[in-house]
């Protein structure tokens, strides 16, 4: 382990009698950065954030905390906090004595509390809420309380189990973007739980994607939903289109139809079939082109910024967001172009 390697766990597997949640799993997080787990229900990312926090212990491995072996240490002893998605505020308590409970069980002095309180609520936008109660503040507020009663005890590391799941579209984005904002101002090594992919790309420094107790990819947000390593990634990672494809160098061809991938080299294929992964957001429709290019119009959905399509393409279904502009609703027949951004090659499973 390098002195940048901050939060590491060895080779953990994690069994409820024969039943393999975690299986033989390696995952290193650096120094002051973010780290989301994401992946479907059931995939075995709350059950490794627990096994951090030390509320489950693991049937094999070992977990390391800045070099320290914490494996066995309670999670009174492993110097983290969990900001929980029930956000767990006392309704009996004010505002100020919530935040300042940890310090409390600390032996923190009353004024150093007073003033440490009054900082946290800062942090948060929350100035002046020491008073006031649970009840009479929103469910944002609630969590940037939970949020500042953790950040207010200075942790090794900063857990999050799915924070926002409660909170409505709009205060899900103001609260990620206070949340990676705290997190990259302190520099708190933190790991975040979540189902949401939206969520996982704005807050994080990278993202591990894990299904059925196991990594499958991590990586950057846009290097995971750019270049998604399996046929499950690429699934689970947006909307996709999957063909089957023949790569020759940078030409690709699909449905007969050719186009260059300047950088298909970055995607580890070897020349020869393979599967072409076409992103809705890569395909123009236009009025000119080859026959292999001629695609039905099966569904145009209108949303706003763009149009939702399904088409017909050499037989095959093909997903298309369309330009509102660029698109007549009358449309029944059209021809496919392919741009580079949203096109991904995958090895024939």
């Amino acid at each position: 382990m390098s002195n940048n390697d901050f939060l590491v766990l060895k080779n953990i597997t994690k069994a409820f009698g024969k039943a393999v949640v975690i299986d033989n799993l390696d995952l290193t997080i650096k120094r002051g950065t973010m780290v989301t787990l994401l992946g479907p229900s059931g995939c075995g990312k709350t059950t490794v954030l627990r096994l951090v926090a030390g509320l489950e212990s693991p049937t094999e491995g070992q977990i390391f905390i800045d070099g320290e072996d914490v494996t066995k240490s309670s999670i009174q002893n492993r110097d983290i906090c969990i900001v929980f998605q029930s956000y767990a505020l006392f309704p009996h308590m004010s505002i100020g004595d919530n935040v300042g409970y940890g310090l409390r069980m600390q032996g923190v002095g009353a004024e150093e509390r007073k003033q440490r309180v009054k900082e946290a609520l800062e942090l948060v936008d929350l100035a002046g809420f020491e008073d006031r109660y649970v009840d009479q503040i929103s469910g944002g507020q609630q969590q940037r309380v939970a949020l500042a009663r953790a950040l207010i005890l200075k942790p090794k590391v900063l857990l999050f189990d799915e924070p926002l799941s409660n909170l409505d579209a709009n205060l899900r984005r103001s609260m990620r973007e206070k949340i990676r904002e705290l997190q990259q101002r302190l520099g708190i090594t933190s790991l975040y739980v979540t189902h949401d992919q939206t969520e996982a790309f704005a807050v994080s420094d990278e993202v591990i994607v894990m299904h059925k107790g196991k990594i499958m990819q991590k990586a950057p947000a846009k290097e995971l939903y750019l270049h998604p390593n399996s046929l499950f990634l690429a699934n689970f990672m947006g909307e996709s289109s999957i063909f089957n494809g023949q790569l020759n160098q940078n030409q690709v061809t699909v449905n007969g139809y050719q186009f260059s991938l300047p950088d298909a080299e970055k995607f580890g294929i070897a020349n020869g079939e393979c599967l072409v992964g076409i992103r809705p957001e890569a395909i123009s429709l236009k009025t000119e082109g080859e026959p292999s290019q001629l695609c039905q119009i099966k569904s145009a959905i209108y949303m706003g910024n763009h149009w939702e399509i399904v088409a017909t393409w050499g037989g095959q279904e093909l997903m298309i967001n369309a330009n509102p502009d660029n698109f007549d609703e009358n449309t029944q027949t059209a021809y496919v172009h392919l741009a580079e951004h949203g096109v991904f090659l995958l090895n024939k499973e």
